[in-house]
């Protein structure tokens, strides 16, 4: 019996090896004075990590979190860590259309440009619960919240030299279906973790199509979008879920998951990277290109999922992207 732990201990020790050889090490040097950054979510995780890297590089960066208190405390870390002044938050709330609408006004009001917009937040784990607004609070959140926020923002945005919209997608979005009823309907499966499963997947495939039909409509402008998979990453993500799935999914992460900071290469990659300042409409993963599944690659999926999002977020036709 101890040889038997001995030798899976060394092979658990050689396959963590393994999945960390394989990271990709891009570096990226550039400076950010000057620049103006909004990244939701981003009082914790992967958010928390990006915001602390582009404040280091001089950026004035704006936390777009729903809890003031922890949103405060994240930006008394950045600047601690990096002497950066320059970093504030502001109330936002993807689960509530009037929370976003709100936010994007103060920061229409108060911003002159803004350079980088990273739609980070998202969630799963929250069953057939519904939002103020109305729609499945794991639609609303991934999808739907970003959707607005990018148009709401989008003339501060069209104001800088060279704007660039990040949206976080995932490879769950390859085992999402597209059903344009889907976005309003919870999937009875029997099983509430697979419900959610599937929800979330979903949610994950919009992400995609989004950017893809996004990337179409900013077409000769200053602005680009990419969408990418951050990796499989250590953090809280799993603490809504069931034990029985969340424990196993923690040590799991202890062991084989990326650490933040490895997660977070591929957002400062797409957000700042040269080899992307021309590239638009693409999805990314570990710092590089990657080929989109056929479920989300599809022109006509995107144009149908666009409509329906206009609708359900109650954009005005001065607000709509032409």
């Amino acid at each position: 019996m101890i040889n038997f732990l001995i030798a899976v201990f060394f092979f658990l020790i050689c396959l963590k090896i393994y999945f960390k050889t394989r990271l990709n090490q891009h570096k990226c040097y550039k400076c950010l004075i000057g620049n103006t950054v909004v990244i939701t979510g981003a009082n914790a995780g992967l958010g928390f990590h990006t915001a602390l890297d582009f404040a280091q590089r001089g950026a004035k960066i704006i936390l777009a979190c729903r809890n003031s208190q922890r949103a405060q405390e994240a930006v008394d870390k950045i600047i601690k860590a990096t002497n950066n002044e320059n970093v504030s938050y502001k109330i936002f709330d993807a689960a509530s259309f009037k929370s976003i609408r709100n936010f994007a006004k103060e920061i229409n009001e108060t911003e002159e440009k803004i350079d980088i917009l990273v739609n980070n937040v998202g969630g799963s784990g929250f069953r057939d619960e519904r939002t103020e607004d109305g729609h499945l609070k794991i639609v609303q959140i991934n999808h739907l919240a970003p959707f607005l926020l990018t148009h709401l923002l989008l003339g501060k945005l069209k104001r800088s030299p060279s704007a660039r919209i990040v949206n976080i997608a995932s490879w769950a979005g390859k085992f999402g279906r597209f059903k344009i009823g889907d976005l309003e309907t919870y999937p009875n499966s029997g099983n509430d973790f697979i419900s959610d499963a599937v929800t979330y997947a979903n949610s994950k495939l919009y992400n995609i199509l989004f950017t893809l039909e996004l990337a179409k409509k900013l077409n000769g402008t200053n602005v680009t979008t990419n969408c990418l998979h951050p990796g499989t990453v250590n953090t809280d993500f799993f603490r809504l879920f069931p034990w029985y799935f969340r424990e196993p999914a923690r040590i799991s992460g202890t062991l084989f998951f990326r650490n933040i900071e490895e997660g977070s290469r591929t957002y400062i990659y797409v957000s700042l990277s040269s080899d992307v300042k021309e590239v638009s409409g693409k999805f990314f993963d570990n710092c590089q290109e990657a080929s989109l599944y056929s479920s989300a690659s599809n022109p006509e999926h995107a144009k149908m999922l666009w409509v329906k999002s206009e609708e359900l977020t109650k954009l005005s036709e001065d607000e709509k992207i032409k």
